[in-house]
């Protein structure tokens, strides 16, 4: 197999994979923060944002502080703040920051193939 079968089959299967999720009814995001930090402010409006664009009404947002439930960190493996966790669709996806490079979120979330 030579390197341009091996690219071309990498491109098919994140096709795939898009093309599922995209199809999928019903996003449930989960964004965790801790308090009104610029970075937590900034993020949850990116992240609003990008779900209107993209999504247009089929996600739930939950936002959780953890700085007022410090033990939902420990069922997501939470290392880092602001951190996005897709729930649904599967697999499981985090994305870690304040998700200001919209395109870095969107093909994360499996909602556009990377180029």
């Amino acid at each position: 197999m030579d390197m341009k079968t091996s690219i071309s089959i990498k491109k098919s299967s994140a096709k795939k994979r898009v093309a599922k999720t995209v199809g999928t009814d019903f996003f449930i995001l989960r964004l965790y923060i801790a308090g009104q930090t610029p970075n937590s402010v900034t993020a949850i409006a990116n992240l609003k944002k990008i779900c209107e664009d993209k999504l247009k009404g089929k996600y739930r947002i939950e936002v959780v502080d953890l700085l007022v439930k410090p033990q939902l960190a420990k069922g997501d493996q939470i290392i880092a703040i602001p951190t996005l966790v897709r729930r649904l669709p599967p697999p499981v996806k985090k994305i870690i920051g304040n998700l200001s490079k919209a395109e870095s979120v969107i093909v994360g979330l499996d909602l556009q193939p990377a180029r």
